[in-house]
């Protein structure tokens, strides 16, 4: 039986879920904030392709001269996310989702596709052996975060802005990057500034809410980055305690 697949578009984005955060009354408007920003791409090329059943199975991606990272290529394509979760995994789905991505972007006259990877496998960005395995090779690197490209044409490669090599920032509290890209980070927004409120602790909370602003960004992006005393401590979405056990290191 060959698996059903959706993509997204204006017409039915109302009607379908988004796989994360299914049935959650508590994402609801992280939710609804994550189809807002879909409905806003749309228009770029965005691609948010998920197989029809109830669960978290989807591939997210779209050129990188417009995706909310800070990268800078040209004529890319670059996946967000390429979740396959539960009892979905091992039946082959991943490979039909990024092998779609492939030849659509080859289908658009694209020169390549890229992702966020990391070295030792981190929360919330791909795994490296798998994209490794059809082919993405590392093109560029800050720290142990990696950028793969799949090249389907020779010529120059995507990389990442000169503000992401920073890692740093001036303000010395503990300071968080997010956008509406995960419907996760409206919750744990809200959550954590209820928490830094009942604790007197001081939280900042800078949402990127333009390209430009992703562009810029001062570190590895791709919806969320902890930063404490100026520096870069991780790409991890956090909730109260998850806060706790961080600081307490």
């Amino acid at each position: 039986m060959m698996n059903e697949y959706i993509n997204l578009t204006l017409d039915n984005i109302d009607e379908e879920h988004i796989c994360c955060a299914i049935g959650d009354p508590k994402h609801q408007v992280g939710v609804d904030s994550k189809k807002e920003w879909i409905k806003s791409k749309l228009s770029d090329g965005h691609v948010f392709r998920k197989l029809n059943a109830r669960g978290k199975i989807f591939i997210e991606y779209e050129p990188v001269e417009t995706a909310w990272v800070p990268i800078n290529g040209k004529n890319y394509e670059y996946i967000y996310c390429l979740w396959v979760a539960g009892s979905f995994k091992g039946k082959g789905i991943a490979k039909e989702l990024l092998e779609y991505a492939i030849n659509d972007s080859k289908e658009k006259g694209m020169s390549g596709i890229c992702t966020l990877v990391s070295e030792k496998k981190k929360p919330f960005i791909g795994e490296k052996k798998f994209f490794e395995h059809f082919g993405f090779k590392v093109v560029d690197s800050i720290a142990d975060y990696e950028l793969l490209a799949l090249q389907f044409v020779d010529g120059d490669t995507p990389r990442f802005n000169d503000s992401a090599r920073h890692m740093e920032i001036d303000n010395q509290d503990f300071t968080i990057y997010y956008s509406n890209e995960c419907p996760y980070v409206e919750y744990e927004v809200q959550e954590l500034t209820d928490y830094a409120k009942d604790n007197n602790i001081k939280i900042n909370f800078i949402k990127i809410d333009s390209l430009e602003k992703a562009k810029n960004a001062p570190c590895i992006f791709n919806n969320w980055a902890n930063f404490y005393k100026g520096k870069f401590i991780s790409n991890t979405i956090l909730n109260a305690n998850s806060f706790e056990k961080l600081i307490r290191k």
